[in-house]
């Protein structure tokens, strides 16, 4: 995302709303300067950095009154970012779609590990498109969640109808990590998929890979709608997934699924 679309989507946000929002940067982005800059002057409430060292921008965000919460893949960097002066981390287990951690640890091993290694608030996530995943989360030490591949596949979701569609007829082990030379990438098994991995099974180099993956590889798949040629990045969860709902009806029925999920536990 290019700082002027990340402005616009913060107009429409304050419009929307009158509660507070926060955004997404991560860090890897070559527009990240940018976009920090655009978070600042617009004084976003509260800012998740993703993919890259925590102390590059928590300083200077928290000097502006902006919370910041870092998502790690391991608890060695959860700690890492208590050092750097974070508010709160997001543990995501490599369920999730897209940009993954090299280590590969699921949800379910990753949360409490970084529970036992930090005090400070914790967001699980990867994998949790429900309220039962939610509970699983909070039983694990999590203080709340971060859903992403739910949200994805809402009415609101700006990715192309095409994408979504595919989506929804999706199975388990439809979603595949791949370009683990680069940055490992949870993905939909198409034609893209296929050329990255015949690429990687014969030893092709870091510049081979991004010469394939070239730019705007996502956006092409999962914007624009090319299912064939695109980046198709999406979690594991997306097997539980039938429907395309609003996004407050997807709030809802998580809110619904996790009291029933604890109130089934409280039978047991």
């Amino acid at each position: 995302m290019k700082p002027e679309l990340l402005r616009e989507h913060i107009a429409k946000c304050r419009a929307a709303v009158d509660r507070p929002f926060g955004v997404n940067v991560p860090l890897m982005s070559p527009y990240a300067t940018e976009l920090m800059e655009t978070v600042l002057a617009e004084k976003v409430p509260v800012v998740f950095t993703s993919a890259g060292n925590p102390k590059t921008w928590t300083a200077r965000l928290k000097d502006a009154g902006v919370k910041v919460a870092h998502v790690v893949s391991s608890s060695k960097f959860a700690v890492k970012c208590a050092e750097a002066g974070v508010d709160a981390v997001v543990a995501e287990g490599f369920e999730a779609g897209g940009h993954n951690g090299r280590e590969e640890t699921a949800t379910m091993v990753l949360v409490p590990q970084v529970r036992e290694a930090i005090s400070l608030p914790l967001l699980a996530a990867g994998g949790i498109v429900s309220g039962a995943g939610m509970a699983a989360a909070f039983a694990l030490g999590a203080e709340g969640v971060q859903v992403g591949t739910r949200f994805a596949l809402c009415r609101e979701s700006s990715a192309s109808e095409e994408f979504k569609r595919l989506c929804l007829g999706l199975k388990e082990g439809d979603t595949m990590l791949s370009l683990k030379k680069l940055s490992p990438t949870r993905m939909i098994k198409n034609d893209f998929y296929a050329q990255v991995q015949e690429a990687e099974d014969r030893g092709a180099s870091k510049e081979e890979l991004t010469e394939l993956l070239g730019r705007g590889r996502a956006r092409l798949g999962i914007f624009d709608g090319d299912l064939s040629a695109g980046e198709l990045e999406i979690g594991q969860g997306v097997s539980l997934i039938e429907d395309l709902p609003s996004a407050a009806d997807i709030v809802r029925s998580m809110m619904d699924g996790y009291r029933r999920a604890v109130a089934g536990m409280q039978v047991l």
